[in-house]
């Protein structure tokens, strides 16, 4: 039986902290893990059954839309945002699929690790989590556990508390109302339509939001953070076959068609599929489909597909079909 819950994710960005992978490839479908950033959010959302799933894509989205088809039975709606203004102007593109429904509204560059089954109730609530920059966020400021102000990217932050990606109206009709009054006054912040513009015209209006704090925040918008949300993934989601001439080191995930020879890999490697690694030694990377590896050291590294590495760097960060040698 479905739930009356819709559910937005919102997955048209650029991914500009990303290149060069997003030159090729939509951020959501970067993989960490052994599994595109989307795919994980979906296996944390598909046991809720939502009535539907409205994904927000860009002109170029066919490839998220193929991917979500291909793997999940969800009931998606794909909604292309071919100019985009900012999330509000992203979520607020879903409202023909609303009439009075709960809304869940996860980014599709976040990886949430939250129990979400008993949190879908009869109350509005925004998921924080305490960071050490709070001038980088959105920034809830509360009072007996309710939020009493969302400011963005604050100059001078009064709290700590960041949003982090995660929404749930239980009233839908407001939250979409409040979008359109910001979209046609023209309420911008650093030039966008942002959410947290409509959730603090909500909060104003005296609509109550709880704060639900987040334990696990999977950041995926930079190289660094990559790496990091792939690290804590792996921890979870160890997976390889022993190979003759290999030595693995666990936590990694190795697909099944990966060849690795006279090597030594792990920990915290993806490996995808078609790859081959060949007297390396491999640690803390990503290595995409159809990469080619031989004769090198490479530690905190993203390989994008079809890359070739030869010879010993110790750092890469290379986009799909490049090349690496030093002779």
């Amino acid at each position: 039986m479905k739930n009356k819950i819709k559910i937005i994710i919102p997955a048209a960005g650029e991914g500009r902290r990303l290149k060069p992978h997003t030159h090729t490839t939509p951020k959501p479908l970067l993989s960490v893990a052994g599994k595109p950033i989307i795919g994980h959010i979906m296996e944390r959302i598909k046991d809720l059954n939502p009535q539907e799933v409205i994904i927000i894509i860009g002109p170029n989205g066919s490839q998220i839309e193929k991917y979500l088809k291909e793997n999940y039975s969800l009931n998606f709606q794909f909604v292309i945002q071919e100019d985009p203004k900012g999330l509000g102007d992203a979520v607020y593109r879903a409202k023909p699929y609303f009439t009075d429904e709960p809304c869940l509204i996860i980014l599709g560059d976040t990886i949430i690790d939250m129990p979400l089954e008993n949190l879908l109730k009869e109350e509005n609530w925004i998921g924080v989590k305490k960071v050490d920059d709070p001038k980088r966020f959105g920034i809830v400021e509360i009072r007996d556990g309710e939020i009493t102000k969302i400011v963005e990217k604050p100059a001078e932050p009064k709290s700590n508390l960041a949003i982090a990606g995660i929404y749930y109206v239980f009233g839908s009709p407001a939250l979409f109302k409040a979008l359109e009054k910001i979209i046609k006054e023209d309420i911008k912040t650093k030039g966008e339509y942002q959410l947290s513009d409509a959730l603090e015209l909500m909060i104003e209006e005296g609509i109550s939001f709880r704060a639900q704090t987040v334990e696990y925040w999977l950041d995926c918008g930079t190289p660094e953070a990559l790496i990091q949300t792939n690290r804590y993934l792996l921890q979870n989601n160890n997976y390889f076959k022993p190979r003759p001439n290999a030595l693995i080191r666990p936590p990694v995930y190795i697909h099944d068609t990966a060849i690795i020879e006279n090597s030594i890999v792990g920990p915290f490697v993806s490996i995808s599929e078609d790859v081959e690694i060949r007297n390396s030694i491999i640690k803390d990377s990503i290595i995409n489909q159809g990469a080619y590896i031989e004769n090198s050291l490479l530690e905190q590294s993203i390989l994008g597909e079809n890359s070739i590495v030869k010879e010993k760097p110790l750092h890469l960060n290379l986009g799909s079909f490049s090349i690496f040698e030093t002779s």
